[in-house]
């Protein structure tokens, strides 16, 4: 049981990088934006605009690729290119389940954002439900000055009648992190770049996604849809051939995994937190099998790319590279984490397979062990 750090009664949320995936959105605009200028984006500098007004953000990418205009002209030539995007960005996964779960027990939400109001007001209609589930929204330009100033949550605090010190913000940015401690409140930080975790020690907590907040430590009411130690995830899928991993698996973990090409599978990749999941795998010569998969950078072996490493649950005789595996992912276990010894990570997935074999006998993941259901996924893919 997890020990209250500190009672709060309300929480104030980032929209950009906590709520929704803004990031990848702002990679493609400024990926074809630059090349107009014969120069090419490469997310160096996105910790530099993350959190940032747009102003502030504008005036980041034109000093660092030495562009010849105003940070005004900028922000005027991208914002409609941003604008046309919009529509196509996707909630963070745990935000719908979030926001559901604190309505629904009459915890008091602000939304505390350093994008303009005509911003937000455009990317939430997207997401049914949430503009009446907040009692307060608080934009950029609405406030003297953005984050890193405190003013945006105090102002939220204030429009919430609660006091600053009973506020918990929830926010991907170092800049929105210094901005609510600077307004006397607790942060839970949820770094919206992978391996950036170090950087966020003035957070009172900080998490790999939504997924992983537990609002019991915050005297907020817990969610109640763990099941034998698994969150039930609508179901995605990959698929492809098995290749050769990093011959780590049977060699140093004694861990048969059957790695899969992340080619073409960046997107779907991006959308999903480094972590741990359970599903089913299907073998296109020999049936279907339970499955525990790791996504992420496996910081014990420090990747330098994410990877989809699946263990299927099942001693084989033999290898089967080439073979069409298909996956679909029904659950979740766990964050992505660093052991202190190989002994220690080999005993935590062996703990991961004992959950996932318990748990995939449960009708509701039972019931995605369908020659049917596969079958209508490989095709949608095709």
């Amino acid at each position: 049981m997890n020990s209250i750090r500190k009672l709060v009664s309300c929480v104030i949320l980032d929209l950009d990088g906590t709520l929704v995936n803004t990031d990848g959105i702002v990679s493609e605009v400024l990926k074809v934006y630059l090349v107009s200028y014969n120069k090419k984006w490469d997310g160096r500098e996105a910790l530099k605009i993350i959190g940032k007004t747009p102003i502030e953000a504008a005036a980041a990418i034109v000093e660092d690729y030495g562009l010849p205009l105003s940070k005004e002209d900028l922000l005027s030539e991208i914002s409609p290119m941003f604008s046309d995007q919009w529509c196509k960005l996707k909630a963070l996964p745990g935000a719908y389940r979030l926001i559901k779960h604190l309505r629904g027990h009459g915890v008091q939400m602000a939304l505390a954002s350093n994008s303009p109001r005509a911003s937000i007001e455009e990317k939430i209609s997207y997401h049914p439900t949430w503009k009446e589930s907040f009692t307060a929204i608080i934009a950029g330009d609405e406030v003297k000055a953005g984050k890193p100033s405190p003013e945006i949550f105090l102002e939220a605090a204030k429009r919430l009648s609660i006091d600053p010190s009973k506020c918990l913000v929830i926010e991907d940015s170092l800049p929105g992190i210094a901005a609510a401690k600077a307004a006397d409140m607790e942060v839970v930080a949820v770094p919206s770049l992978p391996k950036q975790s170090h950087l966020y020690t003035a957070a009172d907590e900080v998490i790999n996604s939504l997924l992983d907040l537990r609002p019991e430590k915050w005297g907020l009411p817990p969610f109640e849809d763990w099941v034998d130690g698994t969150l039930p995830l609508e179901p995605w899928h990959i698929g492809g051939p098995v290749i050769k991993g990093y011959g780590r698996g049977s060699k140093v973990l004694g861990i048969p995994t059957a790695n899969l090409s992340v080619e073409g599978y960046a997107t779907v990749l991006s959308e999903h937190p480094a972590g741990v999941y359970i599903g089913w795998a299907k073998l296109s010569n020999r049936g279907f099998y339970k499955m525990v998969m790791s996504i992420g950078w496996n910081p014990y072996f420090d990747n330098t790319e994410k990877t989809i490493e699946p263990w299927l649950l099942h001693k084989f005789d033999e290898d089967f590279y080439g073979e069409e595996l298909h996956l679909v992912i029904v659950g979740y276990i766990r964050p992505e984490a660093n052991f202190p010894s190989l002994e220690s990570l080999i005993a935590k997935i062996q703990e991961d397979g004992k959950i996932a074999e318990n748990a995939l006998e449960l009708p509701l993941y039972a019931k995605y062990k369908d020659e049917t259901y596969f079958k209508s996924i490989h095709n949608n893919h095709l």
